[in-house]
């Protein structure tokens, strides 16, 4: 059972839109999960999941995907961000690691260069809480590319908590509530007792005030 009902979530998400002045940007609409009695530091209480969103973010999301060949092809065919080779892959300098783990959002490998690309971009992507995610050579590599669009990582770092994108502001309240529902869902699967564990549960825009979410 959800910590907090659809509704709940679609009040608070309005409120903070509505609280919320207004920018020359499309501003992120973030939810922020306070635990209880989770400790970060242990294998307990580390949590690192991707949550695949049924609304997406409508925003845009940069795709890196490291093959060669017709998967290459067609990674640059649907607008891939990047699309490296092996030949490329294999004269990255850290530097080049550092610009591609900073603009990149997902690195999708194709499984023959794991190994390769984890010896290369890995010190760079893994400071920034990003992993190459494996790809077989059989996928269709453009579904997979969408369905990471709509993903986003969850995680606990060094404090309690867990800080997520789950929309835009110009998205409705109801889709991004669906959104808010399947994080909430992946983050409970993790804990002994969601309803006393998850704490506290707030919802902002990005330059907006912080609008609790209250529990039932």
């Amino acid at each position: 059972m959800p910590v907090v009902t659809k509704e709940a979530l679609v009040q608070a998400i309005k409120k903070a839109i509505e609280n919320s002045v207004k920018r020359r940007f499309k501003q992120s609409v973030e939810m922020i999960i306070v635990l209880r009695d989770v400790d970060p530091r242990t294998p307990e209480g580390r949590i690192r999941e991707t949550v695949f969103l049924p609304k997406g973010v409508k925003k845009d999301v940069k795709i890196c995907v490291v093959a060669d060949g017709e998967m290459a092809i067609k990674a640059r065919e649907a607008g891939a961000h990047k699309v490296i080779t092996k030949a490329e892959l294999r004269n990255i300098d850290k530097k080049a690691a550092k610009k591609i783990a900073q603009e990149c959002d997902w690195v999708l490998v194709r499984t023959d260069l794991m190994a390769m690309a984890g010896r290369i971009l890995g010190p760079a992507l893994g400071p920034r809480g990003k992993i190459p995610v494996p790809v077989v050579p059989t996928a269709d590599i453009v579904s997979v590319m969408e369905r990471y669009k709509r993903a986003v990582l969850i995680r606990t770092k060094d404090q309690p908590q867990i800080m997520c994108r789950i929309g835009t502001e110009d998205m409705s309240p109801e889709d991004i509530a669906e959104n808010a529902l399947a994080v909430l869902s992946a983050v409970e699967s993790k804990l002994k007792m969601p309803s006393y564990n998850i704490a506290k549960i707030v919802v902002k825009t990005t330059m907006g005030p912080p609008i609790e979410v209250p529990k039932k």
